[in-house]
């Protein structure tokens, strides 16, 4: 079963069920049975139909609430809840955030494309924005072939205004890190012009290594998103679908350390 914090969370965030008026049909699983099943598919990386029986629901009933459930970008939500409840403690930490991305390799659908750094294979690519602790606040998922500069805009403007333990919900990191491929002038600008400081390492002039300093934690979030098996190769061919399971990743990450 789902934990008792994170059902209370979801419970906040999924749509009720919808009514039959004309009654009959089987019974509906519970939420949290099927919320049960699909964080085990997300961790194990086994597909629907390997569900096991212990589970109640099978793997068709699992994947068509996951899919009604994406559609009503629950995942997201339930997410940005989890960021919420941090957030309110005071285990968020914006004075040093940084961005990245990590490439997997993807069967078919859309928003794939050849891995530059894979032989050209086809590929997806998932960035990512975490705190200073490394805690995933915005993501977004891209083919493979996109190159990092053009995800930073769309990550820093998706981070969701969360909750502070004092004043204003906030979504603006105090200082934002980034390798060498970020370093354009016209990013440089807008973060300038939207006064978020930024350590971005200059092409041919500066060292990673420096930098490294601080960026490891982004690393170590990537580390931590592959002990969500369903991510090591992308099977899902819609793109919605393989970021359902990314924000999935991030919501189990982020909820152990509120469990912590």
């Amino acid at each position: 079963m789902a934990p008792d914090d994170l059902w209370e969370l979801f419970e906040r965030v999924v749509p009720p069920a919808p009514e039959r008026p004309q009654g009959g049909g089987r019974r509906r699983h519970g939420d949290r049975e099927v919320l049960a099943a699909i964080i085990f598919v997300a961790t194990s990386g086994c597909t629907w139909n390997q569900l096991p029986p212990g589970f109640g629901p099978s793997g068709v009933t699992a994947f068509r609430r996951f899919t009604e459930w994406s559609e009503a970008r629950v995942w997201a939500k339930l997410h940005r809840l989890v960021l919420d409840e941090l957030g309110a403690r005071g285990e968020l930490d914006w004075s040093r955030c940084a961005i990245d991305s990590v490439s997997v390799r993807a069967l078919k659908g859309q928003l794939t494309g050849p891995n530059p750094t894979d032989r050209g294979k086809n590929g997806s690519k998932i960035h990512l924005l975490v705190d200073r602790n490394g805690l995933p606040m915005s993501l977004g998922v891209s083919a493979a072939n996109l190159h990092d500069s053009q995800a930073l805009i769309p990550l820093v403007r998706g981070t969701p205004p969360i909750r502070s333990r004092r004043g204003p919900r906030r979504r603006r990191p105090a200082k934002l890190h980034g390798d060498k491929g970020y370093d354009y002038p016209h990013l440089r600008r807008w973060l300038s012009l939207r006064q978020i400081p930024h350590r971005i390492a200059r092409k041919g002039t500066e060292s990673s290594q420096r930098l490294g300093r601080h960026r490891w934690v982004v690393e170590r979030t990537v580390s931590w998103l592959s002990g969500c098996r369903r991510l090591h190769r992308r099977y899902e061919r819609k793109p919605e679908h393989f970021l359902a399971f990314t924000a999935i990743a991030a919501t189990l990450i982020c909820h152990r350390r509120i469990t912590s």
